[in-house]
């Protein structure tokens, strides 16, 4: 199913699925009932607040203590994947981001699963230690 839609200002013609285009006039009908909500009680005295809450699409904002905890998170990581080997940040970052399983990170690196399965292990050691 082909639909158009509005990107930077721009339309597009996208292919999706039957799914994806009921999602989309899903949440069409959900945004009009919002805007019409809103128009009711234009005021804001009546408007049910609830509503708004739970058939809003706000973007979601960090707040500047989150922003600071995830960034010294985000340094702990580094620094425990830089005491790490290149072959096992290699074979763990595949497999804890990428969700691959050990046999096909074996497959790419050329090497075999048991070897993947201990490259991780190494480095989930690295991680208990540092963290624990």
């Amino acid at each position: 199913m082909e639909i158009t839609i509005k990107i930077n200002g721009r339309f597009a013609s996208v292919e999706v699925s039957a799914d994806v285009a009921d999602y989309l006039e899903q949440a069409k009908r959900n945004n009009r009932k919002l805007y019409r909500e809103r128009q009711r009680y234009w005021d804001g005295r009546k408007c049910d607040e609830y509503i708004i809450a739970t058939e809003g699409r706000l973007p979601y904002c960090a707040t500047p203590e989150e922003l600071v905890c995830q960034q010294e998170t985000l340094n702990e990581i580094l620094a425990v994947l830089a005491l790490c080997t290149d072959t096992q940040r290699e074979r763990f970052l595949l497999y804890a981001l990428y969700d691959f399983n050990c046999a096909e990170i074996g497959e790419m690196c050329g090497c075999s699963k048991q070897a993947v399965q201990l490259s991780i292990e190494a480095v989930r050691k690295k991680f208990f230690k540092i963290f624990r």
